[in-house]
């Protein structure tokens, strides 16, 4: 179920329709906050708006950069979980190949 939340950026409060948790909501808009801050001291001429626009860029950057080194994770994963299939299935095939020299050597008599 929706409820709004208030929450307060930049000296301005935002009533923010959401399903989220209330208390999740609040974080948010307190890591804007920060942006914002931060946004401000280093580009003081700048209007809210302008100051805004700046935060919504650096947090898109945020969010391509954890999308990118995610996927680098997951492909390097990916390429160790093939390398360890390969060990595997070579040392499987030595195994069978050991088990049938074994077998060769002594072969089982009828009886």
């Amino acid at each position: 179920m929706s409820r709004v939340v208030i929450v307060e950026i930049a000296g301005q409060q935002f009533p923010i329709r959401s399903t989220l948790d209330e208390k999740y909501v609040a974080a948010l808009a307190t890591y804007v906050e920060q942006k914002m801050a931060v946004a401000a001291t280093t580009a003081p001429t700048t209007d809210t708006l302008g100051l805004a626009m700046l935060v919504a860029l650096n947090i898109a950057d945020e969010l391509f950069r954890a999308r990118d080194q995610q996927s680098s994770a997951r492909g390097e994963l990916n390429d160790r979980a093939l390398r360890l299939e390969r060990l595997v299935d070579d040392v499987l095939a030595e195994v069978a190949a050991a088990k049938a020299v074994t077998r060769l050597d002594h072969p089982r008599t009828a009886g």
